[in-house]
């Protein structure tokens, strides 16, 4: 099992941060022009039946991953791991399936890959939206997350949410296609007045040089960029505000339209590990506190 994002170098910072980036901001959107484009295989034939019955023959599963930390990846030793992927190969494993087959591919690939059988489930703690729900089957989430901004320390200008930087007039930056970059728009900062950087670390270090006030970001990546900083901190997660409502997120595994029975058995399985505790203690390696295990539903969030 991997070590938490940022632990070892800046190197393995910069891997795990680029996750999160991409869980959420257009890739509702993109997914659905990619499944526009397979429309027509949408239409085709596919084969059908038990999944699981012909998982549990064949005895392997396939697990499309998007090579992202903490979710699912390829570590620098060659192993296939995240904490989506080390929980799944737990459950296929108690569902009668002992091997899992890492399916790499980009993140906007994903559903369109599931849905033309190069996968049988997408393992990647892909954000449950609305879009995607209309695409593929989710089973509940096996995590939630808030945002959090990294300030500098003494969180001088007391800034706690987006609402508070528009009171402050503070400089806020946020990472290339953050989901951030609505919530801050959402709250009333125009667009063109975020700075925009690569990624987290080049975002730490315009705080900590006073270029900007802010740099905004999900929990889970404002706590790992920021372990080696001295000059700055983050605050406290919060549920960004859209369109007056708090703004939780929450990922999980997809499956086909078609694989309902396949979902409803590893949400058992989910289920049992959320009682238990083990669920958290499969994903607390990867980074992830017990403040983002959550009681959220697919549905819940594919209401949203």
């Amino acid at each position: 099992m991997a070590p938490p994002p940022g632990n070892d170098s800046d190197s393995t910072t910069r891997h795990s941060i680029r996750s999160v980036r991409r869980r959420s901001l257009l890739l509702g959107t993109a997914a659905l022009g990619a499944a526009g484009a397979l429309g027509a295989a949408g239409c085709s034939k596919v084969p059908s039946g038990d999944t699981l019955a012909r998982l549990k023959s064949q005895g392997t599963v396939r697990l499309g991953i998007a090579g992202e930390a903490p979710y699912g990846y390829i570590d620098e030793q060659g192993a296939f791991t995240g904490e989506a992927v080390e929980l799944a190969k737990v459950i296929f494993k108690r569902l009668g399936v002992p091997k899992v087959q890492p399916s790499p591919t980009d993140f906007s690939s994903l559903i369109p890959g599931l849905q033309s059988q190069q996968f049988d489930v997408v393992s990647a703690g892909m954000y449950i939206n609305k879009e995607r729900c209309a695409q593929v089957l989710f089973a509940d989430p096996e995590y939630q997350m808030l945002d959090s901004f990294i300030v500098r320390k003494g969180n001088p200008k007391k800034l706690y949410s987006y609402q508070d930087v528009v009171e402050a007039k503070a400089k806020i930056a946020t990472g290339a296609g953050y989901a951030e970059i609505d919530y801050a728009v959402a709250a009333g900062i125009p667009r063109n007045e975020i700075a925009i950087f690569q990624d987290p670390v080049a975002g730490l270090n315009a705080v900590e040089s006073g270029r900007v006030d802010v740099f905004a970001a999900t929990a889970l990546t404002s706590r790992g960029v920021m372990k080696k900083s001295t000059k700055a901190e983050a605050t406290k997660p919060f549920a960004p505000v859209v369109d007056g409502r708090k703004k939780v997120d929450g990922g999980g595994f997809a499956f086909r339209l078609g694989d309902a029975e396949l979902r409803d058995a590893c949400n058992v399985e989910i289920h049992k590990m959320k009682k238990s505790g083990e669920l958290f203690r499969i994903l607390q390696p990867f980074g992830f506190t017990k403040a983002e295990m959550t009681t959220m539903t697919a549905e819940e969030l594919c209401d949203v």
